[in-house]
């Protein structure tokens, strides 16, 4: 996820980058910004479809070494 993060980001640079240079009423302004939308409403959507993990998960997540985390075998 962080690599499409890395993607907005840029383009939201190029996107100021092309406004300041050619206007912000300019078609080219406009379209670096929905280039940006589109990638945002992507990264939205690669979100959606992760599995949600409930609190417990999360907090395994982050202390392994819990003793609410521990798994035993028979």
């Amino acid at each position: 996820m962080s690599n499409i993060q890395e993607q907005i980001e840029q383009e939201r640079q190029e996107a100021k980058n092309v406004c300041g240079t050619q206007g912000s009423e300019s078609a080219e302004c406009a379209a670096a910004w929905d280039a940006v939308e589109e990638l945002q409403a992507e990264a939205a959507h690669q979100k959606e479809k992760q599995p949600k993990r409930n609190s417990l998960q999360q907090y395994c997540d982050e202390n392994p070494e819990a003793a609410e985390c521990r798994v035993y075998e028979d």
